[in-house]
């Protein structure tokens, strides 16, 4: 059983400290951009310390068969939603001829849901040329919040900040090179799992994520 200290009572709370230490580090003007769910509320604490305007990635694992919580990679929304394979993962699992297009199928779907739901008719705020903090709640393996980070990259973002609460020192160090910065609050030295970190992770709902988008655009002091 777990025994660690619980760091964040919630998403909220993590993000209020994590905007305090963002606040050291952040480039000029940044574009908050949080991976939905539970990103969010995170997030939002720190569009909201920072003036910054604050906008969703959504990003759809794609599981192994059988086992969805192993990612054979992930799909990143976009102009044209992004598929980024984990080609070694995809090797070790050799998934059934026509399981990756179906899946990346169903995960586009549910995209183009999420989607609808927390954008409505507005285009997405661009990542292009601008200075990008990129949030989650935490790190597991690192593969989906790897797939945001190549996608926004291929996009041209001027500079790309990781920002996260907690996570284990081996993703954090896999994913050095790929940003320009990262800080993260916390990484335990037994990590199991994100939830186990938090007094309260229950999950995000999309009405959620959905009022803090629009609260962060009314109250918030950034420009799109």
């Amino acid at each position: 059983m777990f025994t660690g200290p619980v760091l964040f009572e919630d998403r909220a709370d993590a993000g209020r400290r994590l905007a305090q230490a963002v606040a050291a580090e952040a480039p000029p003007e940044p574009l908050i951009m949080a991976l939905p769910r539970g990103g969010v509320p995170v997030a939002f604490e720190i569009a909201m310390h920072l003036h910054a305007p604050l906008e969703v990635l959504i990003v759809r694992k794609i599981g192994a068969p059988g086992h969805q919580e192993f990612g054979l990679g992930a799909l990143v929304d976009g102009e044209e939603a992004e598929l980024v394979l984990n080609r070694e993962a995809v090797r070790l699992v050799r998934p059934p001829r026509g399981y990756l297009a179906a899946e990346t199928e169903r995960q586009r779907a549910e995209i183009a849901r999420r989607r609808i739901l927390y954008l409505g008719d507005r285009e997405p705020l661009s990542p292009k040329d601008r200075n990008v903090v990129l949030v989650d709640d935490g790190i597991a393996t690192g593969g989906t919040i790897r797939a945001a980070i190549e996608a926004l990259r291929r996009t041209g973002v001027r500079s790309l900040l990781l920002a996260v609460p907690v996570a284990p020192a081996s993703a954090i160090a896999r994913l050095r090179s790929s940003v320009d910065g990262i800080v993260c609050l916390s990484t335990p030295a037994f990590f199991r799992a994100v939830g186990l970190h938090y007094r309260d992770f229950e999950q995000t709902s999309d009405a959620e994520v959905m009022a803090l988008i629009s609260k962060a655009r009314t109250g918030g002091d950034g420009d799109a």
